[in-house]
């Protein structure tokens, strides 16, 4: 069963489908991801061709099937997230955040929290946030769609909220420095990392002014992030293999870097 539907969508990925036609998965926000059946797309002059582009949003309008392929009839409101795609270290993370999505939610499930969430990460990024403290931000969020709670607000011994943390899997959440003798197999991560990571699960793009983080504190906060996805996901995706070697060629090629305010580590919210 299809219905002519429209609805904002962010681009996915897409293939090359026979010699002229391509299969678009597009995250919408009316109806989740669906893929989108293009014919002719490689024709010159093809309308729908600017808004399938990689890091892409627009509102697609067609026939959203419940089950099978959809198509797509026309577009409008196209916005591309240009300065992503125009940069191979932006394209890479981003990729990274899409492919996140892909595989945390099912096919047609309506998640329009994720999809606000999606879009101003990658806005945020666009506009020359951090792309390693937006990615850390999402990749912690968004646990939750893979049924990860951690419990990142207070000690699972005894609540305490100050003071250095380490995270413990047998208790499901961070430790204070009272009890770490409770668990030998803590994650024994840097304190300072555990600390972004805890405000990273709370924090909203939109209260962003600032984040400043020591290239130290960035690698130890990538090393307790990986821990998790490997203790509790178990993905093993080719983007996040790519941004993991980007580190060890950046300093090549990268145009900018984010300077530091100072030698202390500041996160500044609205």
């Amino acid at each position: 069963m299809s219905q002519l539907a429209e609805s904002k969508g962010i681009i996915l990925s897409s293939r090359n489908y026979k010699e002229k036609d391509k299969l678009v998965k597009i995250f919408t926000e009316s109806s989740g991801k669906m893929m989108f059946y293009i014919k002719g797309i490689h024709r010159q002059n093809q309308p729908l061709a600017p808004a399938l582009l990689p890091f892409t949003e627009a509102i697609y309008i067609g026939q959203f099937k419940n089950e099978g392929l959809s198509f797509l009839n026309s577009v409008k409101e196209v916005h591309a997230f240009r300065k992503i795609q125009e940069d191979i270290f932006l394209s890479g993370y981003g990729t990274y955040l899409l492919n996140l999505v892909d595989a945390a939610i099912e096919d047609r499930q309506y998640d329009p929290h994720l999809f606000q969430f999606t879009q101003q990460a990658l806005q945020r990024m666009d506009q020359g946030d951090d792309p390693e403290i937006i990615t850390n931000i999402f990749e912690i969020q968004i646990l939750q769609r893979f049924g990860i709670s951690p419990i990142w607000t207070h000690c699972g011994v005894c609540g305490e909220t100050q003071g250095k943390f380490d995270y413990s899997s047998k208790y499901g959440g961070i430790l204070c420095e009272q009890h770490w003798h409770l668990d030998h197999h803590r994650y024994h991560a840097d304190p300072r990392a555990v600390y972004f990571v805890r405000m990273f699960s709370a924090i909203s793009y939109d209260r962003i002014s600032g984040i400043n983080v020591k290239e130290e504190t960035k690698q130890a906060i990538r090393q307790l992030i990986d821990q998790l996805y490997e203790e509790y996901v178990g993905i093993h995706l080719k983007s996040k293999k790519f941004i993991d070697q980007m580190k060890s060629w950046e300093h090549v090629l990268k145009k900018t870097e984010i300077p530091e305010k100072s030698s202390n580590e500041e996160s500044t919210e609205n």
